[in-house]
């Protein structure tokens, strides 16, 4: 794994421990805040239209990124908790992803690949 991932992980391990919170981190409640962090970054586009959302102000920009930082924060978290190598997860998907999706019958549509 990156030594920077790694360095982040053992970052919030710090934080956490320094505020005994570690007690409170189990798969189960990470799991559930990563999903109401993400929910809070829909938040921003709600009712929002395509153009809009590309177009977004400064102010909401650093607002999506407050929240997106979160995301990204449980989910290190969730998967430093569970012993999950995330780069080495992500580039496994990324391969999975390529075999299911094969340019030539996914480009340009969003069909779902077992329906390519």
């Amino acid at each position: 794994m990156s030594r920077d991932i790694e360095a982040l992980q053992e970052k919030l391990r710090e934080f956490a421990s320094a505020r005994d919170w570690s007690q409170f981190h189990s798969p189960r409640n990470l799991a559930a805040s990563l999903s109401i962090e993400a929910a809070e970054v829909l938040e921003h586009f709600q009712w929002l239209t395509d153009e809009q959302s590309r177009q977004i102000s400064d102010e909401k920009r650093a607002a999506v990124s407050t929240e997106l930082a979160d995301v990204f924060l449980y989910l290190v978290q969730l998967a430093d908790s569970l012993q999950v190598d995330l780069l080495a997860a992500s580039t496994a998907k990324i391969e999975e992803n390529g075999r299911k999706y094969p340019v030539d019958r996914s480009r340009g549509v969003t069909t779902k690949y077992t329906d390519l």
